[in-house]
């Protein structure tokens, strides 16, 4: 699984997430002994506009995820396997699993600059409009 950052592809605040399925046969015993999550949310800073997800971005995730090899993966700061028992063990099965130490929750110090919190808070909201003005249109079309 890769934990893609909050609002990379919807509103902000939105998490996203990547799945990786094996196709397999139906089974009476779960196929999954242990998912592997890689962490590209915490701590990380990117806008739709001026720092958007590149592919540079992911060169990281593609050497832990080790698609040549799956089965010799080693974990990494941000690429770690939890057991299926420790899974099941979630309230609610939740996969909504972290385990970066979140910088912004410890120090308010790490924050961004001033300009660029307001440069990323209006470019999200330009592009809110945008968008609005786009379903705005198309309702007039009707």
């Amino acid at each position: 699984m890769l934990r893609l950052p909050t609002g990379l592809f919807y509103a902000q605040g939105v998490k996203a997430n990547v799945l990786f399925f094996d196709r397999k046969p139906a089974s009476e015993k779960p196929w999954t002994e242990k998912l592997w999550i890689y962490d590209l949310r915490t701590n990380t800073h990117f806008t739709l506009k001026t720092s958007p997800l590149g592919e540079a971005d992911l060169k990281h995730f593609v050497r832990c995820y080790n698609p040549l090899n799956r089965h010799d993966r080693q974990e990494a700061d941000r690429f770690k396997a939890f057991s299926y028992d420790e899974l099941v063990r979630r309230d609610k099965l939740s996969l909504d699993i972290f385990w970066v130490k979140d910088e912004s929750l410890e120090d308010s110090a790490n924050l961004p600059e001033p300009d660029i919190l307001a440069t990323e808070i209006t470019e999200n909201l330009e592009t809110a409009l945008e968008r609005f003005a786009g379903i705005r249109d198309g309702l007039k079309r009707q």
